[in-house]
């Protein structure tokens, strides 16, 4: 038996290296996963520009990583197993028990700093709903690996309510999975999404050359043509999904008043005001808000240069 472990000891430190790794893996994309949920439906008032196309890609990732990585520590799990029941010495080995108390003492840590946090931001008077959801999300998570691990050390065998953890810790993981989806859409909507933000940025750019335009000559551009400079080498975009010229009309040349459209195919609810700027560039229109939220379909951004804040470069020398 002796020179059967060692001949399988390479087998056994890389196993049991995979299926902490993929724990550790697992557990924190399903953190990651909860967290983004709790962001979702309790966004923060005071992160005005935490961006909707960073939540979701933080979403996707940890959607995607738990798609791979959790079945592959099941599958590793009961892999050892099976040794475990051929093989009771590699159960008792130094490698597995080393991560094993390891993985106690991280799950420890978090824990104990979990709380630290929760009752610092309590003494603070700064518990909120999110807080306390991510708080508990964190704990769930590490409790249940620090119970699980602590009692499998003590035994001798694999517990035979083994399976019945597994199979609830599979379930949570799919319900999250599959609850993910009912958010950040299909991958079919994720693109439609990203054109849509990619056509936002185009018109904040258009929207910069036209007040540029205005400083220097003094007279609003006659189309988008006219922006096109080959010494600074700007070239007005495309509609990135049609290819075709974004739409730019002149409303009241006198006053400066101009608008852009643009087709979009999802709602932006700016929900987490993605698409404001600090400084506007222009004046929005009577009823319009000082952002680029829209809805689906075809969209007309109207916009008056303020004479004030943007003279004229021949004024200002």
């Amino acid at each position: 038996m002796t020179d059967e472990i060692k001949r399988n000891l390479p087998r056994d430190v890389f196993m049991h290296l995979l299926a902490i790794v993929t724990l550790y893996w697992s557990a924190i994309s399903f953190v990651t996963l909860l967290w983004q949920f709790i962001n979702y439906y309790f966004p923060d008032a005071l992160n005005r520009y935490y961006s909707q196309l960073a939540f979701s890609g933080l979403m996707r990732f940890a959607v995607a990583s738990l798609i791979i990585v959790f079945p592959v520590f099941i599958l590793v799990s009961r892999y050892l197993n099976k040794i475990y029941a051929r093989e009771s010495a590699v159960r008792e080995s130094k490698i597995r028990k080393w991560l094993i108390y390891f993985t106690l003492f991280v799950a420890s840590l978090v824990i104990i700093g979990d709380l630290i946090t929760v009752i610092n931001f309590f003494l603070g008077g700064e518990i909120t709903v999110r807080f306390v959801l991510k708080a508990l999300s964190v704990l769930l998570v590490a409790g249940l690996v620090f119970g699980y691990y602590l009692d499998d050390v003590r035994r001798e065998k694999p517990a035979k309510t083994g399976k019945y953890f597994v199979w609830a810790t599979s379930a949570l993981v799919l319900i999250a999975v599959v609850s993910a989806f009912f958010v950040v859409g299909s991958p079919q909507t994720a693109r439609l999404m990203q054109f849509d933000q990619q056509k936002i940025s185009d018109l904040q750019n258009i929207q910069y050359q036209v007040v540029n335009y205005w400083q220097k000559k003094e007279t609003l551009p006659n189309s988008l043509s006219d922006l096109n400079d080959p010494i600074s080498s700007f070239m007005v975009p495309n509609d990135p999904q049609t290819n075709q010229p974004y739409e730019y009309n002149i409303k009241d040349k006198n006053n400066l008043s101009f608008e852009l459209c643009a087709n979009f195919n999802k709602e932006g609810n700016d929900q987490y005001g993605q698409y404001g700027e600090a400084r506007p560039l222009a004046v929005p229109a009577k009823g319009q808000q000082d952002n680029w939220q829209h809805s689906a379909g075809r969209v007309c951004f109207e916009r008056t240069i303020d004479k004030q804040l943007y003279p004229p470069f021949s004024k200002t020398k």
